[in-house]
């Protein structure tokens, strides 16, 4: 189980790599890769940049809680979590989570169930900022209702 909350940008494919290399016994390896997007702001200028903060032991501490669930309850070889903090931009990998396990459909549904966790209730506290000012983003329904399904 590999955990990293870093301000440093990362190579997508360099991890997924890297990651496929030291899972012995895996027969399937999923990846997903969230970039900041340019979705616009409320108040109708584009987005500039995204700031995230966080306070280190309790993120630490809520997404190894969160890695330790999925590894219970799917059958996973191994499973990688990146999340960046600090200021982003349109364009750039905000996070991966990869997982691997004998089969797909266990290394499928652990990489959501990551997912929609990070998602929606990661402590991460997230601004967006464009030409019109900033506002911090709020949790959506569409993803607090993702959680329903685990």
């Amino acid at each position: 189980m590999d955990l990293r909350v870093q301000a440093e940008a990362f190579d997508a494919g360099a991890e997924l790599n890297a990651f496929t290399a030291r899972v012995s016994g895996a027969g399937a390896v999923v990846s997903f890769t969230g970039v900041v997007r340019d979705a616009g702001q409320p108040q109708g200028g584009g987005l500039q940049r995204m700031e995230i903060e966080h306070y280190p032991g309790m993120t630490q501490a809520a997404i190894t809680e969160i890695m330790g669930q999925a590894l219970a309850r799917w059958p996973l070889v191994d499973a990688l979590v990146i999340h960046r903090f600090g200021t982003l931009h349109p364009g750039d990998p905000i996070m991966m989570v990869a997982t691997a396990s004998p089969h797909r459909e266990a290394a499928f549904q652990a990489a959501e169930f990551l997912m929609d966790y990070l998602k929606s209730r990661a402590p991460f506290w997230k601004k967006e900022v464009g030409a019109e000012g900033a506002a911090w983003v709020a949790a959506r329904d569409e993803d607090e209702g993702a959680l329903g399904r685990w």
